[in-house]
């Protein structure tokens, strides 16, 4: 007899004989009857002993205890009135059993798998134990109908599925690079791919048009909820394309995934640009769920007898001052919250956080007698002040100040409980700056392979922008890509802007630049994170949750001890020697 899932049972089996096979999750003792939730893939079915039925399995169900591997055949029957149970798909039938055999027996469990307050380290060492568990296998389970969907619907479009290296050359692309050592070239290295950005470019210049892969990335960086060290993306690139054509399969691809899982979401997704949403939201990935967006009030005070706020207001060049209306928040937060609010900030540079509240009689707070009445009057008006809100300021350098005044626009909202939990909202993010610059160095913002809109009039290097393009779902960055560099010259003026010399660029990027020389189409594409798309579908809180393996924040992988020393054998034969421990 072949064994069914315990999914697929149904009323339709009613006086039907079946084989099922699973995990014990759960054992009950009712004084002669005993009754076994067996689960397989997450789901379970309930299964009843009965001495009167069959002494032998009643016996073996005595002894049987969780996480037992069992296979039991019987014949399902109603479970009778009231005895239902709605929370599970098998929960208007059970199996009485004829036939019980004990596959294998189980330690006690370390753990309770369907316990989220159990440790993360406990769960990691034992993660084949955690992914046992109902919640896990529905997450699996989606992200199999993610990436099914996502195949399916680029093949539709004619893209094909290509692999592409995992041991390939250094290319800096923002983070290190995991390195690995050739054994028959000694003292070189392979690395592995922080994207497969370059070989899909290659393959445009072959002429393929269309491609994609489900491509592990690899990339050594500082860990935090949303990365690993090792991820998945959905990786897209095409040929004669313009932005617009890019944005328009991507869009038809994060659709149909969404259809797939029966998730309802606005298909029309709007756009805005870098410097729009710097100057709104304070993040060039602002979650739209919510409307709270910062006003430039620089004008209101360039001519003020406030000495302070006049210097930073003429310097438009380098400084901001931006207004974040809180509607409601004077009847919502404390005096305490508010001082609260100011200790918030300084933790990302802040030097100080203005505010004001509009009360019936005017506006109140430690800076109104810093400012004349007509300077007072203009800020409620252009920040559309109503009694009962307030307003915070946020002035100085302008990128300290878009980003804590865009970390406190998120704060409030959270405060304020105002973030609808079941909203998915998609954002294109377009029009980048080319490059910026860290530490005196100037770097790709992307990366160098993005084409610049104008490489020729510009007043100052940060001027330029790319033809590059972010998706944000919620606040998170889900992916993002760009329209390509397909001329050789345009790629050395780029290289060139960076201070990377001809001998470095060739070192470094030469089989691209000699592949640029020999008719590369235009092109294009994105890449999406499947990882935190899942992360997202299934709220989860870290994309930990979602990887099968994953690496803790030490990007160790507690489950079998990586990364773990190796003997010294090794070591020569790959030509290494260790530095001493200090």
């Amino acid at each position: 007899m072949s064994r069914e899932y315990c999914e697929d049972i149904k009323s339709s089996h009613i006086g039907k004989r079946v084989q099922v096979a699973g995990w014990v999750n759960n054992r009950r003792d009712h004084g002669g009857l005993i009754f076994i939730d067996l689960r397989d893939k997450g789901e379970v079915v309930q299964l009843v002993c009965d001495p009167t039925d069959d002494e032998a399995s009643w016996k073996t169900a005595d002894t049987v205890r969780d996480e037992f591997v069992l296979v039991a055949t019987g014949v399902v029957r109603h479970r009778g009135e009231g005895l239902e149970n709605p929370k599970l798909k098998t929960g208007k039938i059970e199996i009485v059993v004829d036939s019980l055999v004990i596959e294998n027996r189980s330690k006690p469990m370390p753990f309770d798998i369907d316990d989220p307050k159990v440790n993360d380290e406990i769960k990691l060492k034992n993660r084949f134990l955690e992914l046992r568990s109902t919640k896990m296998a529905n997450i699996f389970k989606l992200r199999h109908k993610v990436t099914l969907t996502a195949r399916n619907t680029l093949d539709k479009l004619g893209f094909l599925d290509i692999d592409t290296p995992i041991l390939t050359k250094s290319t800096p692309e923002g983070a290190r690079d995991y390195l690995v050592p050739s054994r028959v070239h000694g003292g070189e290295f392979y690395a592995l791919p922080q994207s497969p950005q370059l070989f899909k470019q290659l393959l445009m210049v072959s002429g393929f048009d269309r491609y994609y892969q489900i491509a592990k990335c690899f990339r050594d960086e500082d860990l935090r909820a949303d990365r690993q060290p090792e991820f998945t993306q959905i990786d897209v690139e095409m040929s004669f394309c313009t932005q617009e054509d890019v944005l328009a399969v991507a869009q038809k691809l994060i659709i149909d995934i969404f259809d797939a899982v029966n998730i309802d979401i606005d298909k029309n997704f709007p756009q805005i640009t870098y410097k729009e949403a710097m100057e709104k939201y304070g993040s060039d990935k602002p979650d739209m769920r919510f409307d709270m967006t910062m006003v430039d009030v620089a004008d209101i005070f360039a001519n003020s007898s406030n000495e302070i706020f006049s210097s930073i207001a003429k310097d438009t060049k380098t400084n901001r001052i931006k207004a974040l209306r809180c509607p409601g928040g004077d009847n919502i937060f404390s005096k305490r919250q508010m001082k609260g609010f100011e200790q918030y900030v300084r933790k990302f540079g802040a030097s100080g956080l203005g505010y004001f509240q509009l009360k019936e009689d005017g506006l109140k707070g430690p800076l109104t007698k810093f400012f004349e009445q007509t300077e007072l009057d203009n800020i409620v008006k252009i920040t559309g002040l109503q009694v009962g809100d307030i307003v915070f300021f946020g002035a100085g350098n302008k990128k300290l100040v878009w980003d804590y005044m865009g970390r406190l626009r998120i704060h409030l909202s959270q405060l304020m409980d105002i973030i609808p939990a079941d909203a998915y909202k998609f954002l294109w993010v377009v029009d980048f700056p080319m490059f910026e610059t860290v530490d005196g160095k100037t770097k790709a913002l992307h990366h160098p392979f993005t084409m610049p809109k104008d490489l020729d009039n510009f007043d100052h290097i940060e001027d330029i922008q790319s033809i590059a393009y972010d998706i944000v779902l919620n606040g998170v960055e889900l992916g993002g890509g760009s329209i390509r560099i397909h001329k050789k010259h345009i790629q050395d003026k780029v290289f060139e802007l960076m201070n990377i010399d001809k001998d470095e660029a060739d070192d470094k990027f030469g089989f691209l630049l000699h592949a640029l020389e020999y008719g590369a189409p235009p092109h294009g594409g994105f890449a999406l994170g499947l990882d935190r798309l899942i992360m997202l579908l299934t709220n989860s809180s870290s994309i930990r949750d979602v990887i099968a393996f994953p690496k803790t924040q030490k990007a160790q992988c507690l489950l079998t001890s990586a990364p773990s020393p190796i003997g010294k054998g090794l070591l020569d034969d790959l030509s290494l020697r260790l530095k001493p421990k200090v």
